[in-house]
């Protein structure tokens, strides 16, 4: 070029520079579209991979009622040698129906005799933190026991406790007391010894640390709660998933055995302790100390709506596929009812007046329902119908979702929405579990979708870097990245989705079933994946309107490796432009914020990007986590670097 005259030389550069600018983005800033829902972004909690007891619900004792199919399960007996004595399981159904076992401690000798408690892969102990141990308890007269409380770390090292004297008598009795722990643990196990000659009868051992949510007693864990509030969702799908349906329908989940005192709710196994053979757990059970009473809470917690999910009188059809006739469906409708009575009802209703009890006399102010989870073929519709009919006959301001099966296409796809769309339905509950190519090539699966139909809930969905199911799968930041690039999609379509949550929520590392999964986790620590900054960023940066962005009048669907949404914020008056980049080289779009006057001279870029293959850890948990910087604007125009395999989300204020 050098043999050339500067004045071609010149030309040619404004050739290229004019060139560039033909294929500009445009943000047309100064015309928000649709509103966006509150409830866009949210989360999906399911008890798989002990998310509940094991995970977000602190009770470190397993086992804590006796009730699991093997009683004694997760306990063990001690004793020196010097020491002797005995273990009766005993039943009083007619008395306690729904917690009917306890047990009867006898020590014989004046050396050690007891019981150990293993927790959930052990105790998660930590130093200088209090305890709260409490036990139901009857001792008979004249039968003068102690109970000497130890923690203990696998190699036997004392590091907490306290002695608990119960006092004799008539009637049964709960006996409280805490202690400090002196080391920090993540295998502890709890002792509990017998001392004096006598016996003890016990039910619903338990310690719970006094570090949780909100320091409430009895309550979640608060570091698990934590990664959930600061993702600011707009709702939470409880409390799930399969475990609504149960592999059978004597096993599906039941929202009135899981209110009320704590000590009355009655525990169920896990449907998930067998259902994966690479997976077996069979010490998985519900143990419902986590409600729905818990679930509400949790939601007005973390600002998030409730959308509680119901059984239809539908078993898993990847198990038994059990229904109930519909003749005999009027069980399943009252209870869903009495949820709207018991999330809104006023302390003067029956169940109104049991959430009162709980402490929560103000509503709930429940909106969302839905009927069924995974649910398809006809034997869903004609069930779906009956109670569409009963629940907008007696409260029709809630607005119900709805399964269209497993798929996000097929046959039993089709069906469902087509027959869905005919019966008005309100919500329509879309599933993928799907490669990352699937989710790059579906950015404009609502690109087209019938405006006049039902509002979208893209339930469950989660990029899968193996195959769904697979013991292999890995939360990797290809996976992240081509969830990043198909929920553009979702916001450029958000007049017709208006929600949308990852599945599954959380996972023990070890005591999983199914992943990948959102949240990972041990007895002590916990961090979040590549996905779920994803998910945060997406939910941090909802905005109030959509807002076009398009390049050459196309919006931004994976054309040389780009996609992109914009909105409105309202309440900041800021733009908010979502770029990803699935690409192997760094691009550096010219982006004109059409139609307005102002703009500022700089906003935010926040940043996440690595190696594809990439995941976080517990050792490493911010790996694949954002970076937040400054960007300029010059005029009316950012000039955006976009690194190879990036999600950039960038703010800026306009007027």
């Amino acid at each position: 070029m050098k043999h050339l005259p500067l004045l071609l030389i010149l030309s040619l550069c404004i050739a290229r520079i004019e060139a560039q600018e033909k294929t500009e983005l445009i943000a047309d800033a100064g015309h928000p579209g649709a509103a966006i829902s509150p409830t866009m972004w949210g989360i999906f909690f399911e008890d798989i991979n002990m998310a509940a007891d094991g995970g977000i619900y602190a009770e470190l004792v397993k086992n804590r009622s006796f009730e699991f199919a093997n009683p004694l399960m997760g306990w063990k007996e001690h004793s020196d040698k010097a020491g002797d004595g005995s273990v009766l399981v005993l039943n009083r159904s007619g008395e306690k129906p729904a917690n009917p076992r306890f047990i009867r401690v006898t020590h014989f000798t004046d050396g050690a005799y007891g019981l150990s408690n293993e927790g959930f892969r052990g105790m998660g102990i930590k130093k200088d933190d209090l305890y709260h141990f409490s036990v139901w308890d009857h001792v008979p007269a004249g039968s003068p026991v102690s109970l000497r409380l130890e923690l203990v770390t696998p190699d036997g090292q004392k590091i907490g406790g306290a002695t608990l004297k119960p006092s004799a008598g008539a009637g049964w009795k709960k006996d409280t007391v805490s202690f400090t722990a002196s080391v920090t643990e993540p295998k502890a196990s709890l002792c509990v010894w017998i001392e004096g000659r006598g016996s003890i009868d016990m039910d619903m051992v338990s310690l719970f640390p006094q570090d949780t949510w909100k320091q409430r007693p009895g309550g979640l864990r608060a570091d698990l709660v934590q990664l959930l509030a600061d993702m600011r969702p707009g709702f939470i799908r409880f409390p799930g998933g399969c475990i609504v349906e149960g592999r059978d329908l004597t096993n599906r989940y039941q929202w009135k055995k899981t209110v009320g005192n704590v000590e009355d709710r009655q525990l169920i196994i896990n449907r998930w302790n067998t259902e994966f053979s690479h997976r077996l757990t069979p010490d998985y059970y519900q143990s419902f100390g986590l409600g729905f009473f818990e679930y509400f809470q949790l939601a007005e917690d973390i600002g998030a709506e409730p959308l509680p999910i119901l059984n239809c009188g539908m078993a898993c059809q990847f198990n038994t596929a059990e229904v109930v006739p519909t003749d005999d469906l009027a069980p399943y409708i009252q209870d869903a009812l009495d949820l709207v009575e018991f999330a809104n009802g006023p302390v003067s209703s029956n169940w109104g007046a049991l959430r009162a009890a709980m402490g929560h006399p103000e509503p709930f102010h429940l909106k969302l329902m839905g009927v069924g989870n995974e649910q398809w073929g006809p034997q869903y519709v004609e069930r779906y119908k009956i109670f569409a009919k009963a629940i907008k006959t007696r409260y029709p301001e809630i607005r119900l979702v709805n399964s269209t099966g497993p798929n996000p296409e097929g046959q039993m796809f089709d069906f469902l929405s087509d027959t869905l769309r005919k019966l008005h339905a309100d919500i329509v509950d879309e599933h993928y579990y799907r490669d990352p190519e699937w989710f790059l090539n579906n950015a404009g699966r609502y690109d087209h979708y019938d405006r006049n139909g039902p509002r979208i809930f893209a339930g469950e969905y989660a990029a899968q870097s193996k195959a769904v199911v697979s013991p292999e799968n890995k939360n990797n930041w290809l996976c992240a990245l081509s969830e990043a690039a198909y929920m553009t999609g979702l916001e450029r379509n958000a007049d017709l989705v208006n929600m949308a949550s990852y599945a599954p929520l959380f996972a023990h590392v070890e005591g999983w079933q199914w992943t990948p999964d959102l949240i990972w986790y041990d007895n002590l620590r916990s961090y979040g994946t590549p996905d779920y900054y994803v998910q945060k960023l997406y939910a941090n940066n909802k905005g109030t309107a959509v807002v076009s962005l398009t390049r050459e009048g196309q919006a931004l669907e994976g054309k040389d490796s780009l996609y992109g949404s914009s909105c409105f914020d309202g309440k900041t008056h800021e733009l908010i432009l979502k770029l990803v980049n699935t690409g192997s080289t760094e691009q550096t779009p010219s982006i004109l914020l059409a139609g307005v006057k102002k703009v500022a001279s700089k906003g935010s870029v926040t940043v996440l990007k690595n190696a594809l293959d990439k995941t976080n850890s517990l050792d490493r948990p911010m790996d694949v986590s954002p970076i937040q910087e400054e960007i300029a604007c010059k005029g009316k125009k950012l000039h955006p670097v976009l690194a190879p395999h990036s999600f950039s989300v960038i703010r800026i204020r306009i007027g």
